[in-house]
């Protein structure tokens, strides 16, 4: 697991005192993981998109490409390999 993921993990950790004063608990709110995973992706999409805008007006680049981009994007984003 790469940092970014284990920095997601934790603003969806929240920590608690047990009532009865026994210790600590933790509760681990995976929608919200979810949610902050989905938004990463879609940032990293939107900055791969706001790149090739630039770069099909300046250099007659193919937009196709732009998914096969994006891909790698979050693969390297999240450190995952194939």
């Amino acid at each position: 697991m790469n940092e970014r993921i284990r920095e997601l993990a934790e603003q969806c950790t929240y920590h608690y005192e047990s009532s009865d004063g026994s210790g600590e608990y933790e509760i681990f709110d995976k929608e919200k993981f979810a949610e902050l995973i989905v938004r990463e992706c879609i940032n990293c999409c939107d900055e791969v998109d706001r790149i090739n805008e630039a770069f099909i007006q300046d250099y007659d680049y193919d937009p196709q490409n732009g998914p096969k981009e994006c891909i790698q994007v979050i693969k390297e984003h999240f450190g995952v390999e194939e």
